[in-house]
């Protein structure tokens, strides 16, 4: 039998059918399903639960107590703070089955999930996108966005590196982060980078 790519803990169940990249980490009494497919590096911590249909890019980091259901999808690089909350149909009701009402969620690449925060299913989280602790997410978030509240709104940007910018929220303006000298633009309403 041919040893394992990925770790994980004996109280860890990972159904047959899952792949997992190199690497990753599965932690105590996480259950990852048949149909996941889990990238490389990625930590996904104590309580995780992982449904079918769900794909997890590389260096992905799952903190305690999350569950990514059916239709969510999370590029690489994307973390999620301990206890927040993806949903997959809008409007649930005990009696009535929606399983094929699933809505599609996408955190795109290097995005950040705060603890306790809640995505409402069909909506798409931008690259490099910070969603404040407990702040709730119905409706898609731009790149770079800082947004925090329930429901959420956009107060800022933020850096690649993970940093608040002095930008305003819309207009014209460049800053370097100071990190990384990472150049941004903000153009409208629309914040991009302008040297790698």
């Amino acid at each position: 039998m041919a040893a394992l790519s990925y770790w994980q803990h004996e109280s860890a169940i990972i159904d047959e059918g899952a792949t997992l990249g190199e690497g990753t980490k599965v932690w105590h009494f996480s259950h990852v399903c048949s149909g996941a497919i889990i990238g490389e590096g990625c930590s996904l911590g104590q309580n995780v639960f992982v449904g079918n249909r769900v794909v997890i890019g590389n260096r992905c980091k799952i903190q305690n107590n999350v569950s990514v259901y059916e239709n969510v999808t999370l590029e690489d690089d994307v973390f999620c703070g301990p206890s927040m909350v993806f949903t997959n149909v809008y409007n649930p009701r005990a009696a009535i089955v929606r399983k094929e009402e699933y809505r599609s969620t996408r955190i795109c690449q290097g995005a950040t999930l705060g603890a306790n925060c809640t995505v409402v299913c069909g909506v798409t989280i931008g690259r490099y996108a910070f969603i404040g602790a407990g702040a709730v997410i119905n409706k898609d978030v731009p790149d770079y966005a800082l947004m925090v509240g329930v429901p959420a709104r956009q107060i800022g940007w933020m850096s690649e590196y993970g940093e608040q910018l002095d930008l305003p929220l819309s207009g014209y303006e460049e800053l370097q982060c100071p990190h990384t000298q990472q150049r941004y633009r903000l153009n409208s309403q629309k914040l991009e980078t302008l040297n790698s």
